[in-house]
């Protein structure tokens, strides 16, 4: 009799839900596992806008809570917020060990997570590692989560690559895409009248969609790092500008703080703690331009061919497809790029697809999970590559 799977999936921000809502539905479906959805981070913070109810409004079960505690983002607080990660995550373990857990990304919950885990030998399966984005701490964590973890489901061509390099064995790394392009193909999004009716918002007006993190590893205050942005905005006219949160990260607390202040101060200025995945996606999909340093900005957008305006060094090293403008910290060149993408002063240079699409990106996963064989993979071996 063939062993159903007992499978944990962790998310820990409202982005990362957004992203594996689909794999989730689908593993859920799927007699051969047993799935249970596990929820920390950003998911249990009031401050974030308790984003754990949006899992529980798509009528998914969660089976467990990690509460870091989340408050203020400075060096101390969020390795406090990480010790009580690691005894939440290892209550969890203890618990109820599952044949292998699912996480995705770089954060540092995730990081955790991935590291009692190896603690508690318990297979890993690594979503979007082998990404590269230098101006950010995460860089280092993915790097970290690849290394733990045992199977690998890469979104680009060169994600794989790098993921081979680090001495991973190539079974066990797969080339799949990105679930949150795939996402925006499998799902309806709204029409410009339904967000117009959930926002209260004229979307006939030109509209910018902006996330904007901190670079945690930039020599740069906070302040001096989302000022150059919000000065060039003040300096244009006849434009919506919708923020969303800044994330959990060191010196997250500043920049929303100074998002907010823009915000009283300027019309037709808007934020939000958190907009949901469908409102979101539907955004993306009715603004003129995305502008910021989210990766939604350089995986999302460009399948849904929106420009985006990526600033600063946060992603620096990611792939990106010709939609996507990087763009220095730089008031006067921000604003430059800015007018010229409001004018369409920008040709496609070719029609090559983005590189994190692909097809079937779930439903290549859910396959591979079925055959994979858990009890043999726990003892990893580091593969050289002869140079």
């Amino acid at each position: 009799m063939k062993k159903i799977k007992k499978i944990y999936v962790i998310t820990g921000s409202r982005a990362e839900y957004g992203i594996l809502s689909n794999l989730i539905r689908s593993l859920n479906k799927n007699n051969n596992f047993n799935l249970k959805v596990i929820v920390t981070g950003t998911h249990l913070s009031k401050q974030h806008g308790f984003t754990y109810k949006e899992i529980l409004n798509d009528k998914i079960l969660i089976s467990g809570k990690v509460n870091l505690k989340i408050g203020s983002t400075t060096h101390g607080d969020i390795s406090e917020q990480m010790g009580n990660g690691f005894k939440g995550f290892s209550k969890l373990f203890m618990k109820s060990k599952p044949d292998l857990i699912i996480i995705l990304g770089d954060r540092y919950e995730i990081l955790i997570c991935a590291t009692v885990a190896t603690l508690f030998n318990i297979p890993i399966a690594h979503v979007h590692g082998g990404e590269i984005t230098e101006g950010a701490m995460d860089n280092a964590f993915r790097h970290a989560i690849t290394k733990m973890s045992h199977i690998h489901f890469a979104a680009t061509k060169r994600s794989k690559l790098r993921i081979i390099q680090l001495g991973e064995n190539k079974k066990f790394v797969l080339h799949v895409g990105s679930l949150g392009v795939e996402n925006i193909k499998n799902t309806k999004l709204l029409n410009q009248q339904e967000l117009e009716n959930i926002l209260k918002i004229d979307l006939c007006r030109q509209t910018f969609l902006i996330t904007f993190h901190p670079e945690t590893i930039s020599q740069l205050s906070f302040e001096h790092q989302i000022n150059p942005l919000l000065n060039a905005l003040k300096k244009i006219e006849n434009t919506n500008f919708l923020f969303t949160m800044s994330n959990s990260d060191l010196g997250g607390d500043i920049i929303n703080k100074k998002i907010k202040s823009f915000v009283r101060k300027n019309k037709n200025s808007y934020f939000y703690k958190n907009l949901g995945h469908l409102v979101y996606l539907s955004l993306l999909k009715h603004c003129k331009v995305v502008v910021g340093n989210s990766s939604s900005g350089i995986i999302e957008a460009p399948s849904l061919k929106i420009p985006s305006i990526n600033i600063g060094d946060r992603q620096f090293g990611r792939e990106k497809h010709h939609t996507v403008f990087d763009c220095a910290n730089n008031e006067r060149m921000i604003l430059r790029l800015c007018h010229k993408l409001l004018k369409n002063e920008y040709k496609s240079k070719s029609k090559t697809l983005p590189p994190y699409e692909k097809k079937n990106t779930t439903k290549n996963i859910v396959k591979f999970l079925e055959k994979i064989d858990i009890d043999k993979i726990n003892l990893k071996k580091f593969r050289d590559i002869a140079f």
